[in-house]
């Protein structure tokens, strides 16, 4: 007969492998569904060396500036979150009127993230093309990125088709909250685009690595200062910004600028957060405890942050026959009048052929 101890045992062990199972359960079942028309090895046919050319020459570009990694991530974020992971933002204005590039939050990107994009996207082609998207390629360079800084690697699900049209200025000043914003103001622009709580944090971890512009926190220093903000920490950031309007740039985490970690939550835990829309992830009750768990978890953080992601990459992309592959990223291939010749010159060929 069983004794009251092993009886007791068993429950105890019965719990933890059922407990483990639900676990399991819930962590599959939180993994993002890929959308209709993209694959994990779209390209295994047409160009499968696409991501090794990539990371090969990003490896070389971050040798010289790691810096780089974190404008390469923030343009996937503009991308995506503004008319859909489509590349609309590496557009050019037309006669139609200006780029996403013109909106005010767009100003701030880094000139540096087009050119390496471009100098990708010709590397590619010329081992494989024109059959890659520029959509797809800013998908695997901000993973690249992550990576290369020292993040998670995770497979992206690729087949995206680069966008016909870019945004207006009102839509993409809709689409991209402020770094004043509060975390009302991110979990309701967010909520519309499927995004939880979790994932908003966990997005926001992205500020691990990268610059703030002055102008975007002065309002926490001047005319006085934000009470949330550690004092020796505003002190720091007067030396910096010594005036509203100071065009100066700092780290947006103290702890490891250039390391992609889990430190940026322990700077919010320190009140060292440098945006409004990053320390009020601490103060609001509603996502206090998701900032806690990421900071003293960072393979927490890690596994939502890739979840997160290929959500955030997966957001209303064009596949199949929408949208086209353009040829110059900046360009749709109707503008490009290098292309136009390069496919009149084909025909004629064909036709003297025939």
């Amino acid at each position: 007969m069983a004794t009251k101890k092993s009886s007791t045992s068993l429950l105890l062990m019965l719990s933890f492998f059922v407990g483990s199972f639900f676990c399991a359960i819930k962590a599959q079942s939180s993994s993002p569904p890929i959308a209709n028309g993209l694959a994990w090895t779209f390209y295994k046919s047409s160009c499968p060396k696409v991501e090794s050319i990539i990371r090969k020459q990003l490896k070389k570009v971050f040798k010289n500036d790691i810096g780089q990694a974190a404008g390469l991530l923030r343009l996937h974020f503009h991308d995506c979150f503004v008319q859909g992971c489509d590349a609309s933002v590496l557009l050019d204005g037309s006669t139609s009127g200006p780029s996403e590039q013109d909106a005010p939050p767009n100003l701030t990107l880094r000139k540096k993230a087009f050119e390496i994009i471009d100098d990708l996207r010709e590397r590619v082609q010329d081992q494989c093309g024109r059959v890659v998207s520029c959509a797809d390629i800013v998908a695997i360079a901000a993973r690249d990125s992550v990576v290369l800084s020292g993040g998670p690697d995770y497979d992206v699900p690729l087949g995206r088709r680069d966008g016909l049209t870019f945004a207006t200025l009102n839509v993409t000043l809709a689409n991209l909250p402020a770094p004043t914003s509060n975390t009302t103001t991110l979990l309701t622009s967010l909520a519309t685009k499927n995004f939880d709580p979790t994932d908003v944090v966990a997005l926001s971890g992205g500020h691990t690595i990268g610059l703030g512009h002055c102008t975007s926190f002065t309002e926490r220093l001047y005319p006085t200062q934000d009470p949330t903000m550690d004092k020796t920490f505003a002190n720091n950031l007067k030396e910096i910004c010594p005036t509203s309007n100071s065009t100066n740039t700092t780290v947006l985490d103290i702890r490891s600028p250039d390391t992609f970690d889990n430190k940026y939550y322990v700077d919010l835990m320190n009140r060292q957060g440098l945006f409004t829309s990053d320390q009020d992830l601490y103060t609001d009750k509603r996502t206090r405890d998701i900032v806690k768990s990421f900071a003293v978890n960072e393979s927490l953080f890690f596994e939502q942050f890739v979840l997160s992601m290929i959500k955030m990459g997966q957001l209303n992309v064009l596949t199949g026959n929408q949208g086209e592959i353009r040829a110059n990223c900046s360009v749709r291939n109707s503008d490009n009048q290098y292309l136009v010749t390069v496919v009149e010159e084909d025909l004629e060929t064909l036709a003297e052929l025939r």
